[in-house]
């Protein structure tokens, strides 16, 4: 081969290599934008539920102070009647700026939360206040029903807008839980080889993949595996993890990188003693799922 030639495929290996990695760098950068930008709307249609919740939450509030106009003679301290129309402009124009949606930002909402907490309190004030002054009259009486129906119907929406906040939070976390598939269980040799008698491993291994899933946060996972064998004990005492408020002993434990794509997971057990042939159980979680679960029978 001349040394035009040998250049010629140097020069072109060189070329194809250029090329995988632009290709390479091009696909990661547009799985971690399609992954932010999920997360973008994952955080902005919790920011629109919040401002909905809150919405009804001051619309309660304002027409509180509408039914109470009509009752304000009773308040003879001009004083007080003051603070009393300024509380009540303020609700007015809170309310106006959560309808026209102006309140776009996690802080602004943070902040009418917080205002909210205080109007609420002058509310019951100016209640205590008219009810020890004209409670007696008839007619007062009958408005204060309507008003507590209202209220009623009011509240009703803010449980339900509480319901499907609830409702979204459920649904963001099930949509960031890790996911697995090819659940395996296999004896070695001392060797690493494959061993069929299980009374004469040295080792189990468990191997799975974790599954692409961009909603996940990128990071740090823990993995812990447990074995549980033909007499329904757990094989090894590695430790033991928090789940459901409880500890749960594991067999296997490994962290691993995760960025949202598929990640291959393999786990080893050191056989200690002779295993005897029969079912083994195989669960596996991350601390807060239980991610899959299998079980195997070997024969002598």
């Amino acid at each position: 081969m001349t040394d035009s030639s040998k250049k010629a495929i140097i020069t072109l290996a060189a070329i194809v290599v250029v090329a995988a990695i632009g290709t390479l760098i091009y696909y990661v950068a547009s799985e971690k934008k399609a992954a932010q930008e999920q997360q973008s709307q994952i955080e902005q249609l919790q920011l629109k539920n919040d401002q909905l919740q809150l919405a009804s939450q001051y619309q309660l509030l304002d027409n509180q102070f509408k039914n109470l106009e009509g009752q304000t003679q009773y308040i003879k301290n001009d004083t007080v009647l003051v603070k009393y129309n300024q509380a009540k402009a303020r609700v007015e124009e809170l309310l106006k700026e959560l309808n026209s949606n102006k309140a776009t930002s996690a802080k602004r909402i943070k902040e009418l939360q917080n205002e909210i907490v205080t109007l609420k309190g002058i509310m019951r004030h100016y209640v205590s206040i008219i009810d020890s002054l004209g409670k007696e009259n008839a007619g007062l009486k009958l408005e204060n029903s309507q008003m507590r129906s209202q209220n009623e119907a009011l509240t009703s929406q803010v449980a339900e807008a509480t319901a499907q906040n609830d409702n979204l939070n459920k649904r963001m976390t099930l949509a960031e839980k890790l996911n697995i598939t090819g659940l395996s269980l296999t004896p070695l040799k001392g060797n690493g080889k494959t061993e069929k008698k299980v009374t004469k491993a040295r080792q189990l291994m468990v191997s799975f993949t974790v599954t692409q899933n961009n909603s996940t946060p990128a990071g740090i996972k823990q993995m812990y595996v447990r074995i549980t064998g033909p007499e329904g004990s757990l094989l090894g005492q590695s430790g033991t993890f928090s789940f459901e408020g409880g500890h749960v002993a594991y067999t296997a434990h490994k962290a691993i990188e995760y960025g949202g794509q598929e990640v291959p997971v393999t786990l080893y057990y050191n056989v200690n003693t002779t295993l005897n042939p029969g079912q083994y159980t195989v669960e596996v979680f991350d601390g807060r799922y239980r991610l899959g679960s299998r079980s195997f029978v070997f024969s002598k």
